[in-house]
């Protein structure tokens, strides 16, 4: 007998479907796949059961890129057993941290053992991207020698591109003054619009670079309701959910919306913990908001917008 949550999903996919087009910036953050992740999480880890519900409506409505990493836990070997060989989605990983002052040979060693454990774990020859997890290893002393290891598995194709994951204007301007890549990853959202105002993005896509967005919704804090958010967020969040309520526009709908109509960006990851959230990011990312000056949202405290700050919060 088919359950009503059954029943629901199929009508949703279908429904969606007759929205589909040929290109979605959606793309999959799956770090919920491998460990307990999130300020809005109250689920745990992501069970294997909804892993495959949500990879096959990713099949289904055209998401193509699933964005993972060894350093989230047990999110490849999930991927690669439940994946298979299926040739339809792109995968990107990371490089471990190297956290060194001089890159040696075992480290040179610890990168190659990565990337093919990934390989191997994710059951693939190639990968669409590998991204540097800590740009700061490209500068201590040698660091460039990472960057020669993985251009050497991108001319022997186990690579399509390489890239970087950053936080910061200064390390965007810094690897784009002393390497050549193909991809960034960077964390942007309704009130960290950092990247986007002062014209980091429009200079990275004048260099021809993919974009991928992150953080989108802020670990979740976004969509949190109100009387759940944590006291100290309240005050740049009261402003932000008082207006889309007053514009009958939900905070979910916003943020897709906000990065969505970013010109600059090529992908946006959302972290999904089972198969409806997916549906309602799909469908909220498919509704056409209304204009919505999204500059005055805005928010400059880092306390507030940078996660790895949040240690401070009780």
């Amino acid at each position: 007998m088919l359950t009503l949550l059954t029943i629901y999903i199929r009508y949703e996919l279908n429904r969606l479907k007759a929205n589909e087009k040929k290109y979605m910036k959606l793309a999959i953050g799956t770090v919920q796949f491998g460990i307990p992740y999130g300020i809005s999480n109250d689920s745990g880890q992501t069970n294997i059961n909804e892993i495959k519900k949500i990879l096959n409506i990713c099949k289904k409505t055209n998401i193509q890129l699933l964005d993972t990493a060894p350093a989230y836990g047990q999110s490849e070997k999930i991927l690669g057993k439940v994946l298979g060989k299926e040739p339809n989605f792109k995968i990107i990983t990371k490089t471990p941290y190297f956290n060194s002052n001089k890159i040696t040979q075992k480290d040179i060693s610890k990168l190659i053992n990565s990337i093919n454990c990934s390989l191997n774990n994710l059951k693939k020859n190639r990968l669409y991207g590998v991204l540097f997890h800590n740009t700061d290893d490209l500068f201590c002393e040698n660091g460039e020698k990472l960057l020669v290891e993985l251009n050497k598995l991108k001319k022997q194709k186990v690579i399509q591109k390489i890239g970087f994951s950053v936080y910061t204007k200064n390390q965007i301007n810094r690897i784009l003054d002393f390497f050549d890549f193909d991809i960034i990853q960077l964390p942007i959202n309704i009130l960290d619009q950092n990247l986007l105002l002062d014209g980091s993005l429009e200079k990275l896509k004048k260099s021809k670079i993919e974009i991928h967005a992150r953080s989108i919704f802020l670990q979740g804090l976004l969509l949190m309701p109100t009387k759940n958010i944590p006291n100290y967020f309240k005050p740049a969040l009261n402003m932000v959910n008082k207006t889309l309520n007053d514009l009958n526009i939900t905070p979910l709908q916003a943020a897709l919306a906000f990065v969505k109509n970013i010109k600059y960006i090529d992908y946006m990851l959302v972290g999904v913990n089972n198969s409806k959230q997916l549906i309602e990011n799909i469908d909220a990312y498919n509704k056409i908001t209304k204009n919505l000056n999204f500059e005055k949202f805005a928010c400059f405290d880092e306390k507030i917008t940078n996660p790895t700050l949040w240690k401070h919060i009780k």
